[in-house]
C-alpha cells in the first residue's frame, strides 16, 4: 500500500483523505538539517513508538515498540549517531521525544535519510500528532491522532509514504 502526502496539506491512504501539517518551509528538496523542509521522495515506513502512559498499542502491522522516559532521536550531524534513536543523557545535540505536550504520543518513524545515513541531510522525519490548528511542523508530517490511528490500522511492513 502507499500512503500519498501533497504539498496542500492532504494524506491520502485508501482513498480516504485527511488534513494533514507539514514542514514550516513546505515540500521539497531538503537540504540542510533544520531547514524546516518536509523531504519530497517516497519512503519506508520503519516503525512506532508510542507513550504507553497515554495510549494503548496502535493497530498496525508495522513494528511497534514503547516509548521510554530517556528517548531521544540525534540530531547532531557531527555525532556518529546521527539520525538515529538514542537514549538520554546524550552528550550531542538531540530532540526529547518523551514529551510534556501529546506531539509525540504516537511517533511513526519514516525511513528518510537511513540508508545510507548521509551527513546534515536531516533527520527525525515522523508522521505524529498535529497541533491543535495544525500548525507546521519542523519537516515532519503530523495528522489528528484519530486520523494518525486510522491510517496506522492500515498499514504494513511494505506500506510506503510518497510525499510530492
Amino acid at each position: 500500500m502507499k500512503i500519498t502526502v501533497r504539498r496542500d496539506g492532504t494524506l491520502i491512504c485508501e482513498d480516504k483523505i485527511f488534513r494533514c501539517a507539514l514542514g514550516r518551509q513546505g515540500v521539497g528538496r531538503k537540504c540542510a538539517e533544520g531547514d524546516g523542509i518536509t523531504p519530497v521522495g517516497t519512503y519506508p515506513l520503519r516503525r512506532v513508538l508510542y507513550r504507553a502512559d497515554r495510549l494503548s498499542p496502535p493497530v498496525t502491522l508495522l513494528p511497534i515498540a514503547m516509548m521510554e522516559k530517556n528517548d531521544g532521536w540525534c540530531d547532531d550531524p557531527q555525532s556518529p549517531l546521527y539520525n538515529q534513536q538514542i537514549k538520554k543523557p546524550f552528550p550531542a545535540s538531540h530532540e526529547t521525544l518523551y514529551r510534556d505536550d501529546s506531539l509525540y504520543d504516537i511517533i511513526v518513524v519514516i525511513g528518510y535519510n537511513d540508508h545510507p545515513i548521509i551527513t546534515g541531510k536531516g533527520s527525525a522525519i515522523f508522521i505524529h500528532v498535529a497541533q491543535p490548528h495544525y500548525e507546521p511542523t519542523e519537516g515532519c508530517i503530523a495528522l489528528s491522532l484519530s486520523d494518525l490511528l486510522e491510517v496506522l490500522a492500515l498499514c504494513g511492513t511494505e506500506t510506503e509514504i510518497e510525499i510530492c
